[in-house]
Protein backbone atom coordinates (compact mmCIF):
# COMPACT_ATOMS: atom_id res chain seq x y z
CA UNK A 1 0.00 0.00 0.00
CA UNK A 2 1.15 3.67 -0.82
CA UNK A 3 1.57 5.13 2.67
CA UNK A 4 3.17 8.69 1.61
CA UNK A 5 1.54 11.83 2.55
CA UNK A 6 -0.72 12.69 -0.75
CA UNK A 7 0.86 15.32 -2.88
CA UNK A 8 -0.23 16.44 -6.75
CA UNK A 9 1.94 17.99 -9.12
CA UNK A 10 1.77 21.96 -9.70
CA UNK A 11 1.93 21.86 -13.41
CA UNK A 12 -0.47 18.59 -14.75
CA UNK A 13 -2.50 16.21 -12.02
CA UNK A 14 -0.16 13.40 -11.23
CA UNK A 15 0.31 12.22 -7.94
CA UNK A 16 1.01 9.74 -5.13
CA UNK A 17 -1.91 7.53 -6.65
CA UNK A 18 1.48 6.72 -8.40
CA UNK A 19 3.50 5.08 -6.22
CA UNK A 20 6.93 6.22 -7.96
CA UNK A 21 6.23 9.50 -8.78
CA UNK A 22 8.91 12.12 -7.34
CA UNK A 23 9.22 15.81 -7.24
CA UNK A 24 11.55 18.35 -7.41
CA UNK A 25 11.40 21.58 -4.88
CA UNK A 26 8.68 23.37 -6.56
CA UNK A 27 6.27 20.32 -6.88
CA UNK A 28 6.83 19.55 -10.45
CA UNK A 29 6.50 15.69 -10.85
CA UNK A 30 9.32 12.93 -12.59
CA UNK A 31 6.72 13.07 -15.44
CA UNK A 32 6.98 16.39 -16.39
CA UNK A 33 10.47 16.50 -15.88
CA UNK A 34 10.78 13.91 -18.08
CA UNK A 35 8.62 15.11 -20.62
CA UNK A 36 10.65 18.18 -20.64
CA UNK A 37 14.07 16.57 -21.06
CA UNK A 38 12.62 13.85 -23.44
CA UNK A 39 9.88 15.35 -25.56
CA UNK A 40 8.71 18.60 -25.52
CA UNK A 41 11.15 19.62 -28.18
CA UNK A 42 9.97 17.13 -30.39
CA UNK A 43 5.96 18.27 -29.74
CA UNK A 44 7.20 21.58 -30.09
CA UNK A 45 9.00 21.42 -33.52
CA UNK A 46 5.88 19.04 -34.98
CA UNK A 47 3.25 21.88 -33.90
CA UNK A 48 5.35 24.54 -35.14
CA UNK A 49 5.31 22.18 -38.65
CA UNK A 50 9.27 22.04 -38.74
CA UNK A 51 9.36 18.01 -39.04
CA UNK A 52 7.20 18.49 -42.57
CA UNK A 53 10.69 17.47 -44.36
CA UNK A 54 10.98 14.55 -41.98
CA UNK A 55 7.55 13.77 -42.85
CA UNK A 56 8.01 14.22 -46.13
CA UNK A 57 11.11 12.11 -46.40
CA UNK A 58 9.57 9.24 -44.57
CA UNK A 59 6.66 9.15 -46.41
CA UNK A 60 8.65 8.77 -49.88
CA UNK A 61 10.76 6.18 -48.25
CA UNK A 62 7.74 4.17 -47.69
CA UNK A 63 6.10 4.76 -51.16
CA UNK A 64 9.53 3.64 -53.05
CA UNK A 65 9.83 0.71 -50.70
CA UNK A 66 5.97 -0.31 -51.29
CA UNK A 67 6.41 -0.05 -55.41
CA UNK A 68 5.25 -3.37 -56.60
CA UNK A 69 3.31 -4.23 -53.91
CA UNK A 70 -0.41 -3.94 -53.30
CA UNK A 71 0.01 -1.74 -50.55
CA UNK A 72 3.23 0.12 -49.10
CA UNK A 73 2.47 0.18 -45.27
CA UNK A 74 -0.12 -1.36 -42.49
CA UNK A 75 -1.27 -0.37 -39.52
CA UNK A 76 -3.73 -1.59 -36.59
CA UNK A 77 -7.09 0.21 -36.93
CA UNK A 78 -9.26 0.14 -33.00
CA UNK A 79 -11.37 2.76 -34.05
CA UNK A 80 -10.74 4.98 -31.62
CA UNK A 81 -8.93 8.81 -32.17
CA UNK A 82 -5.34 8.13 -33.29
CA UNK A 83 -5.84 4.87 -35.46
CA UNK A 84 -8.38 6.51 -36.97
CA UNK A 85 -6.71 9.63 -37.46
CA UNK A 86 -3.55 7.82 -38.70
CA UNK A 87 -5.78 6.50 -41.31
CA UNK A 88 -6.97 9.86 -42.33
CA UNK A 89 -3.43 11.27 -42.67
CA UNK A 90 -2.10 8.27 -44.64
CA UNK A 91 -4.29 8.06 -47.52
CA UNK A 92 -4.17 12.40 -47.27
CA UNK A 93 -0.54 11.31 -47.58
CA UNK A 94 -0.61 9.39 -50.90
CA UNK A 95 -0.09 5.94 -48.79
CA UNK A 96 -1.50 2.38 -49.69
CA UNK A 97 -2.11 1.32 -46.02
CA UNK A 98 -3.57 -2.22 -45.16
CA UNK A 99 -5.73 -1.80 -42.39
CA UNK A 100 -5.58 -4.53 -39.63
CA UNK A 101 -8.50 -4.68 -36.93
CA UNK A 102 -7.93 -7.50 -33.97
CA UNK A 103 -11.80 -8.62 -32.91
CA UNK A 104 -11.40 -9.49 -29.16
CA UNK A 105 -14.72 -9.99 -28.56
CA UNK A 106 -15.26 -6.51 -27.24
CA UNK A 107 -16.37 -4.15 -29.37
CA UNK A 108 -19.24 -2.09 -28.81
CA UNK A 109 -21.63 -1.72 -31.86
CA UNK A 110 -20.38 2.09 -32.01
CA UNK A 111 -16.70 0.82 -33.13
CA UNK A 112 -17.79 -1.58 -35.31
CA UNK A 113 -19.86 1.34 -36.92
CA UNK A 114 -16.89 3.28 -37.04
CA UNK A 115 -14.31 0.92 -38.60
CA UNK A 116 -17.00 0.63 -41.78
CA UNK A 117 -17.48 3.64 -42.04
CA UNK A 118 -13.24 4.70 -42.00
CA UNK A 119 -12.23 1.94 -44.67
CA UNK A 120 -15.23 2.58 -46.55
CA UNK A 121 -14.99 6.39 -46.93
CA UNK A 122 -10.87 6.44 -46.85
CA UNK A 123 -11.50 3.48 -49.66
CA UNK A 124 -8.98 1.32 -47.92
CA UNK A 125 -8.63 -2.52 -47.19
CA UNK A 126 -9.32 -4.20 -43.85
CA UNK A 127 -8.11 -7.49 -42.33
CA UNK A 128 -10.25 -8.47 -39.49
CA UNK A 129 -8.72 -11.29 -37.04
CA UNK A 130 -11.35 -12.61 -35.06
CA UNK A 131 -9.84 -14.26 -32.12
CA UNK A 132 -11.09 -17.97 -30.58
CA UNK A 133 -13.46 -16.66 -28.32
CA UNK A 134 -12.96 -19.34 -25.63
CA UNK A 135 -9.37 -19.01 -25.94
CA UNK A 136 -9.37 -15.19 -25.33
CA UNK A 137 -11.73 -15.54 -22.30
CA UNK A 138 -9.75 -18.01 -20.84
CA UNK A 139 -6.71 -15.52 -21.13
CA UNK A 140 -8.61 -12.26 -19.94
CA UNK A 141 -10.12 -14.34 -16.53
CA UNK A 142 -6.96 -15.65 -15.78
CA UNK A 143 -5.34 -12.53 -15.51
CA UNK A 144 -8.44 -10.90 -13.46
CA UNK A 145 -7.44 -14.17 -11.14
CA UNK A 146 -3.95 -13.04 -11.48
CA UNK A 147 -4.52 -9.87 -9.37
CA UNK A 148 -2.33 -7.64 -11.56
CA UNK A 149 -3.44 -4.31 -12.50
CA UNK A 150 -2.79 -4.42 -16.26
CA UNK A 151 -5.25 -6.96 -17.09
CA UNK A 152 -5.87 -5.50 -20.89
CA UNK A 153 -2.17 -7.55 -21.85
CA UNK A 154 -4.39 -10.13 -23.78
CA UNK A 155 -5.95 -7.42 -26.61
CA UNK A 156 -2.71 -5.29 -26.47
CA UNK A 157 -0.07 -8.31 -27.13
CA UNK A 158 -1.68 -9.68 -29.90
CA UNK A 159 -2.36 -6.30 -32.00
CA UNK A 160 1.19 -6.52 -32.91
CA UNK A 161 1.55 -10.16 -33.00
CA UNK A 162 -1.16 -10.08 -35.97
CA UNK A 163 0.70 -6.52 -37.32
CA UNK A 164 4.10 -7.53 -37.83
CA UNK A 165 2.73 -11.11 -39.18
CA UNK A 166 0.43 -9.90 -41.71
CA UNK A 167 3.42 -6.81 -42.56
CA UNK A 168 5.83 -10.07 -43.54
CA UNK A 169 2.78 -12.22 -45.30
CA UNK A 170 2.26 -9.06 -47.50
CA UNK A 171 6.00 -7.73 -48.04
CA UNK A 172 5.31 -4.52 -46.75
CA UNK A 173 8.47 -2.61 -44.70
CA UNK A 174 6.61 -0.36 -42.58
CA UNK A 175 4.18 -0.26 -40.07
CA UNK A 176 2.51 3.17 -39.23
CA UNK A 177 1.53 3.61 -35.45
CA UNK A 178 -1.06 5.81 -33.52
CA UNK A 179 1.09 5.92 -30.79
CA UNK A 180 2.58 9.40 -29.91
CA UNK A 181 3.71 11.74 -27.72
CA UNK A 182 1.24 14.38 -27.57
CA UNK A 183 -1.32 12.84 -26.01
CA UNK A 184 0.09 9.53 -24.19
CA UNK A 185 3.98 10.32 -23.33
CA UNK A 186 2.70 10.37 -19.41
CA UNK A 187 1.59 6.46 -18.29
CA UNK A 188 3.65 5.02 -15.03
CA UNK A 189 5.11 2.28 -15.05
CA UNK A 190 3.69 1.15 -12.06
CA UNK A 191 0.09 1.06 -13.04
CA UNK A 192 0.90 -1.67 -15.33
CA UNK A 193 3.51 -3.86 -16.90
CA UNK A 194 4.25 -3.71 -20.63
CA UNK A 195 2.11 -5.90 -22.78
CA UNK A 196 5.02 -7.17 -24.89
CA UNK A 197 6.15 -9.93 -22.84
CA UNK A 198 5.63 -13.31 -23.70
CA UNK A 199 6.74 -15.15 -20.67
CA UNK A 200 4.56 -12.86 -18.64
CA UNK A 201 1.56 -13.75 -20.22
CA UNK A 202 2.42 -17.60 -20.40
CA UNK A 203 3.19 -17.61 -16.67
CA UNK A 204 -0.07 -15.65 -15.80
CA UNK A 205 -2.45 -18.11 -18.02
CA UNK A 206 -0.23 -21.15 -16.82
CA UNK A 207 -1.17 -20.65 -13.29
CA UNK A 208 -4.67 -19.49 -14.09
CA UNK A 209 -6.07 -20.78 -16.85
CA UNK A 210 -7.92 -23.78 -18.15
CA UNK A 211 -7.24 -24.37 -21.45
CA UNK A 212 -4.22 -24.38 -24.09
CA UNK A 213 -3.30 -21.26 -26.66
CA UNK A 214 -3.31 -22.60 -29.90
CA UNK A 215 -5.08 -20.07 -32.27
CA UNK A 216 -4.29 -16.89 -29.85
CA UNK A 217 -1.51 -14.73 -31.67
CA UNK A 218 1.64 -13.83 -29.75
CA UNK A 219 5.14 -12.68 -30.65
CA UNK A 220 7.86 -13.31 -28.61
CA UNK A 221 11.14 -11.56 -27.15
CA UNK A 222 13.60 -12.67 -30.26
CA UNK A 223 10.24 -11.52 -33.10
CA UNK A 224 9.89 -8.79 -31.64
CA UNK A 225 12.94 -7.08 -31.07
CA UNK A 226 15.31 -8.53 -33.14
CA UNK A 227 13.57 -11.02 -36.25
CA UNK A 228 11.28 -8.26 -37.72
CA UNK A 229 12.57 -4.90 -37.18
CA UNK A 230 16.09 -6.17 -37.97
CA UNK A 231 16.02 -9.76 -40.38
CA UNK A 232 12.82 -8.61 -42.18
CA UNK A 233 13.38 -4.92 -41.78
CA UNK A 234 10.38 -4.01 -40.62
CA UNK A 235 10.15 -0.64 -39.14
CA UNK A 236 7.68 0.96 -37.24
CA UNK A 237 6.47 4.78 -37.82
CA UNK A 238 4.86 6.69 -35.22
CA UNK A 239 3.35 9.15 -37.91
CA UNK A 240 1.47 11.64 -35.37
CA UNK A 241 5.05 12.86 -33.86
CA UNK A 242 5.84 14.55 -37.22
CA UNK A 243 3.02 16.71 -37.92
CA UNK A 244 1.01 19.07 -35.44
CA UNK A 245 -1.45 16.60 -33.33
CA UNK A 246 -4.39 17.94 -31.46
CA UNK A 247 -6.72 15.62 -29.91
CA UNK A 248 -9.44 17.92 -30.23
CA UNK A 249 -8.80 19.13 -33.63
CA UNK A 250 -8.50 15.34 -34.58
CA UNK A 251 -11.71 14.46 -33.82
CA UNK A 252 -13.52 17.51 -35.45
CA UNK A 253 -11.69 16.58 -38.16
CA UNK A 254 -12.55 12.72 -38.55
CA UNK A 255 -16.06 13.61 -37.25
CA UNK A 256 -16.48 15.41 -40.16
CA UNK A 257 -14.61 13.51 -42.93
CA UNK A 258 -15.14 9.96 -41.90
CA UNK A 259 -18.55 10.25 -39.90
CA UNK A 260 -16.96 8.90 -36.79
CA UNK A 261 -18.79 9.33 -33.46
CA UNK A 262 -17.06 9.59 -29.76
CA UNK A 263 -16.89 6.82 -27.03
CA UNK A 264 -16.49 9.47 -24.26
CA UNK A 265 -13.41 8.34 -23.65
CA UNK A 266 -9.80 6.90 -24.71
CA UNK A 267 -9.95 3.58 -25.57
CA UNK A 268 -13.40 2.87 -24.71
CA UNK A 269 -14.42 1.62 -28.20
CA UNK A 270 -14.11 -1.68 -26.64
CA UNK A 271 -16.28 -2.17 -24.00
CA UNK A 272 -13.85 -4.65 -21.98
CA UNK A 273 -11.11 -1.62 -21.93
CA UNK A 274 -14.21 0.92 -20.64
CA UNK A 275 -14.44 -1.25 -17.94
CA UNK A 276 -11.22 -2.02 -16.88
CA UNK A 277 -10.23 1.80 -16.83
CA UNK A 278 -12.97 3.29 -15.68
CA UNK A 279 -14.22 0.85 -13.09
CA UNK A 280 -11.43 -2.49 -11.99
CA UNK A 281 -8.54 -0.01 -12.10
CA UNK A 282 -9.97 2.83 -10.44
CA UNK A 283 -11.61 0.63 -7.44
CA UNK A 284 -9.31 -2.03 -6.94
CA UNK A 285 -5.32 -0.64 -7.08
CA UNK A 286 -6.73 3.53 -6.85
CA UNK A 287 -5.39 3.79 -10.54
CA UNK A 288 -7.52 6.92 -12.40
CA UNK A 289 -6.03 6.83 -15.88
CA UNK A 290 -7.43 9.74 -16.82
CA UNK A 291 -4.63 11.40 -14.69
CA UNK A 292 -2.20 10.28 -17.31
CA UNK A 293 -3.87 11.24 -20.29
CA UNK A 294 -5.01 14.66 -18.94
CA UNK A 295 -1.37 15.13 -17.63
CA UNK A 296 0.19 14.81 -21.36
CA UNK A 297 -2.22 16.88 -23.08
CA UNK A 298 -1.70 19.53 -20.27
CA UNK A 299 1.94 19.53 -21.37
CA UNK A 300 0.99 19.38 -24.76
CA UNK A 301 -0.89 22.79 -24.27
CA UNK A 302 -3.94 21.36 -25.30
CA UNK A 303 -5.77 21.49 -21.55
CA UNK A 304 -5.62 23.75 -18.91
CA UNK A 305 -5.04 21.96 -15.46
CA UNK A 306 -8.13 23.18 -13.85
CA UNK A 307 -9.91 21.97 -16.79
CA UNK A 308 -8.27 18.45 -16.18
CA UNK A 309 -9.28 18.96 -12.05
CA UNK A 310 -12.81 19.43 -13.06
CA UNK A 311 -12.91 16.14 -15.56
CA UNK A 312 -11.57 14.28 -12.79
CA UNK A 313 -14.20 15.70 -10.43
CA UNK A 314 -16.75 13.51 -12.72
CA UNK A 315 -16.71 9.95 -12.45
CA UNK A 316 -14.66 7.44 -14.81
CA UNK A 317 -17.70 7.52 -16.78
CA UNK A 318 -21.76 6.82 -16.18
CA UNK A 319 -22.15 4.65 -13.24
CA UNK A 320 -25.45 2.84 -14.16
CA UNK A 321 -23.22 1.85 -17.21
CA UNK A 322 -20.26 0.80 -15.04
CA UNK A 323 -23.05 -1.60 -13.51
CA UNK A 324 -24.44 -2.58 -16.86
CA UNK A 325 -20.69 -3.61 -17.68
CA UNK A 326 -19.82 -5.39 -15.03
CA UNK A 327 -22.99 -7.39 -15.56
CA UNK A 328 -22.29 -7.84 -19.03
CA UNK A 329 -18.53 -8.64 -18.46
CA UNK A 330 -19.10 -11.64 -15.75
CA UNK A 331 -21.69 -13.24 -17.78
CA UNK A 332 -19.11 -12.73 -21.13
CA UNK A 333 -15.98 -14.33 -19.30
CA UNK A 334 -18.37 -17.28 -18.06
CA UNK A 335 -18.79 -16.18 -14.19
CA UNK A 336 -21.37 -14.71 -11.81
CA UNK A 337 -20.76 -11.07 -10.75
CA UNK A 338 -20.59 -12.46 -7.17
CA UNK A 339 -17.74 -14.87 -8.50
CA UNK A 340 -16.25 -11.96 -10.40
CA UNK A 341 -16.57 -9.57 -7.12
CA UNK A 342 -14.66 -12.37 -5.33
CA UNK A 343 -11.88 -12.62 -7.17
CA UNK A 344 -11.22 -8.33 -7.85
CA UNK A 345 -11.36 -8.49 -3.54
CA UNK A 346 -8.17 -11.17 -3.75
CA UNK A 347 -4.97 -9.38 -2.37
CA UNK A 348 -3.22 -7.02 -5.28
CA UNK A 349 -0.19 -8.16 -7.02
CA UNK A 350 2.58 -6.44 -8.89
CA UNK A 351 3.69 -8.19 -12.33
CA UNK A 352 6.89 -8.97 -10.60
CA UNK A 353 5.29 -12.12 -8.53
CA UNK A 354 5.05 -13.91 -11.61
CA UNK A 355 7.40 -14.64 -14.05
CA UNK A 356 9.02 -12.01 -16.69
CA UNK A 357 11.44 -10.78 -19.09
CA UNK A 358 11.66 -7.84 -17.72
CA UNK A 359 15.88 -7.20 -17.15
CA UNK A 360 15.84 -8.96 -20.58
CA UNK A 361 13.06 -6.55 -22.25
CA UNK A 362 14.58 -3.20 -20.68
CA UNK A 363 18.47 -4.48 -21.77
CA UNK A 364 16.73 -4.69 -25.20
CA UNK A 365 15.44 -1.23 -25.07
CA UNK A 366 18.44 0.44 -23.86
CA UNK A 367 20.46 -1.08 -27.00
CA UNK A 368 17.44 0.07 -29.61
CA UNK A 369 17.72 3.49 -28.26
CA UNK A 370 21.39 3.85 -28.48
CA UNK A 371 20.95 2.15 -31.81
CA UNK A 372 18.73 4.99 -32.88
CA UNK A 373 20.94 7.67 -31.29
CA UNK A 374 23.67 6.20 -33.23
Amino acid sequence: MNTRPYQICTRCVMDTSDPEITFDDAGLCSHCQRYDSMVRDIVARADRGERQSELDAIVAQIKERGRGHDYDCIMGLSGGVDSSYVAYTAKRLGLRPLAVHFDSGWNSELAVNNIENIVKKLGIDLHTHVVDWEEMRDLQLAFFKASVANCDIPTDHAFPAILYREAARHGIKYILSGSNYATEFILPSAWGYQSGDLRHLRDIHNRFGLHKLREYPTIGFFQQYIWYPYVRGIKTVKLLNYLPYNKFEAKRTIIRELDWRDYGGKHYESVFTRFFQGYYLPVKFGYDKRRAHLSSLINAGQVTREEALTELGHPTYDPQLQADDKTFVAKKLGVSAAELDAIFQQPNKDYSDYASNAKLMEFGLKVKRAFVRL
